[in-house]
This record gives C-alpha cells, structure tokens and sequence, in this order.
C-alpha cells in the first residue's frame, strides 16, 4: 500500500519550517502598553484642541468687553460709515471707513497680483514640471513665508516704493500700491501651496481618462483637473486674503499711513485710488495703540477697529474652511 504524502509545514502554510504562523488577529492586537498610550495621545490632540477655542473664545470676549464704552457712546454705525478719524480733537471723530476700505483695497489689489501667479506656479509645479526642478522649486516658494514682515517691509519702503515713484511719477512711492505688490509676494506661499495640493488630490484615472480620449497635457488641466480642484484652489485663494489683510508691519512701512478715503471720482464714478498713500486697520492699531490713554474713549475704540479686523479674518478663514471640506468631500465621493 501506497503511503499518502504528507504537506509540510512550509508546504502547506508557505512558511518556512520553524516560523510561526501570524493571523490578522495576532497582527492587530495591540498590548495594553499600546492602548493605554492611545487613549492618552487621544486625550493630549483633544485638550489641545479644546484649548484653541477656549483661547479664541477670551480674545474675542476681551475685544467686546474693552470696546464696550465705545459702542455705547459712540455706535458702531458712526465706525462703520463714518470717514473722518480723529478721536484726540475737541471735535472727536471715530470713522473708521476709510481704514476698512483700504484694508480691502490693498488685499484686493496683492489678490490680482498673486492669484494668477500662484495659480500658474501651482500648476507648473504640480503637473508639469521634471520631478527635480519640482523638489527645488516647491521649497524655494515655501521660504517667502519665513521671511519677517518687518523685512518685506523695508524691500518695499526702499526698493519697490522709488521704482512706483519713478516709473508712474509720483512723489512718493509709499502707496497702497506698493504696499499690494509686496503683499503679493506674501500671500504667494499660501496659495501655491493650498492649490498645488488640490490639483495632486484629483484622481489619477481622470487624466488617464482625458489621455484616452486624445486630449492634450493642457487641455487636460484646462477642462478636467482644474475645475475638479477649483473648490481648493479658491480655498487657497482665500487664505491668502486672510494672510495678506492681516498683515501689520508691512503695510505699516509701504503704504503711506495718510488718513484720507482711497477712493477718488472719476466721470462720476468712484473708484479706488492705488496711487495714494493709505492706512489700514491693522496700522492704525500699531499706530496709535502704544500712546493712546489707557481705559479713554480712544483706547475703546480701537478695540471696535480690531473686532471689525476680527470679523472679516473669521469669515474669510471660515469660507476657505468649508471650501476645502467640500474639496476633500468631492474627492472622497469620486
């Protein structure tokens, strides 16, 4: 009779003699060690976390409870659509419209210079260019962002401001249009940064798929890639106002600080005026914030000047929020 042969351990498991099998189960259970250190690194990321918003929370009651005596007497219609500033006269004035609209207009103004560049770069970086020039080129853009605002400043106050008087014929070169150019350069990081990571979260099989049907590398990112990553790009975008409409000392060297409304009418209509010197919000607090009497009405009033800072960063931080929510959400679902 014909002895049956016998599978080995090695033959029957595919692994070698002596080598003990390892199941999933045993591949996932974790120690107690492992656990207990889980559960306190869990409890670490929520305290920390719940500390951001406790501390968001005493900013924002602090503001309120420090302007408070300004918008009782005050109101805050007089800060928002009034246009004369001038809290220390016989006469006192606490319009506070000429500093939001030239906050707005030097951010808009650093928008249109840095969101087409930020976006061709973000483009080139992630679809087009060679994988080395991509590992050189993507941390050179990244080292804008750590350099001092002070710095940037001071680039523009000797540099950029006497190549603005010289070329458009200015007296001075100190204008929000200095200060937009600089700012551009600002927000660059943060938006190549943010865009670049939407366009790399598109599926691989929708260029596989536009390849297919004989569309070219352009055509590709024009009709297919970019609008798939648009929520994140515009995301980008909006961080880059944040980043650039809260910037102090920047402005407070390139722009000028004059108190006037920067708009000026032009065929009966008003426009902004790039080429004159403005003050922002944030430089009127860093102006005016070290000598004003402590507890006056001053001092309460630009705690309501930095409330309306506060609002407008939160919901610009708030939209770029959701829009890259929806962005991860669309990725997701596809």
């Amino acid at each position: 009779m014909q002895r049956k042969h016998l599978p080995s351990v090695q033959e029957s498991t595919g692994f070698p003699e002596g080598l003990k099998h390892v199941t999933k189960e045993k591949l996932t259970q974790k120690s107690f060690k492992s656990n207990i250190l889980d559960v306190f690194m869990a409890y670490i990321f929520k305290f920390f976390g719940i500390l951001a918003i406790i501390l968001l929370g005493v900013i924002l009651f602090f503001l309120i409870r420090e302007s408070i005596p300004a918008l009782r007497e005050v109101g805050i219609a007089e800060f928002l659509t009034g246009q004369r500033w001038n809290p220390s006269s016989s006469e006192p004035g606490y319009g506070a419209l000429p500093f939001i609209l030239s906050s707005l207009m030097v951010t808009t103004g650093a928008l249109v210079i840095a969101v087409p560049w930020g976006v061709f770069t973000a483009i080139f970086i992630a679809e087009i260019a060679p994988k080395r020039v991509r590992e050189l080129l993507k941390p050179v853009v990244e080292t804008l962002a750590i350099f001092p605002s002070v710095v940037l400043g001071f680039i523009a106050l000797v540099i950029i401001g006497p190549i603005v008087a010289g070329v458009f014929g200015l007296s001075s070169g100190t204008t929000a249009f200095t200060a937009s150019v600089i700012l551009s350069v600002m927000a660059l990081p943060t938006i190549v940064s943010i865009a670049e990571d939407a366009l790399k979260s598109v599926p691989k099989s929708h260029r596989e798929a536009a390849y297919a049907l004989g569309a070219s590398r352009w055509e590709t990112i024009q009709n297919v890639i970019l609008p798939a990553a648009m929520s994140g790009v515009f995301a980008g975008v909006m961080l880059g106002f944040g980043r650039a409409v809260g910037e102090t000392m920047t402005v407070l060297m390139a722009a000028g600080n004059a108190l006037d409304m920067p708009i000026t009418q032009f065929f009966g209509v008003w426009l902004p005026e790039f080429f004159q010197s403005v003050r922002t919000l944030t430089a009127n607090i860093a102006i005016q914030g070290s000598d004003v009497p402590w507890g006056s009405l001053h001092y309460s009033s630009l705690f309501v000047t930095a409330i309306i800072l506060f609002v407008i960063t939160f919901i610009v931080n708030l939209a770029s929020d959701l829009l890259i929510s929806r962005q991860r959400r669309k990725i997701g679902h596809e």
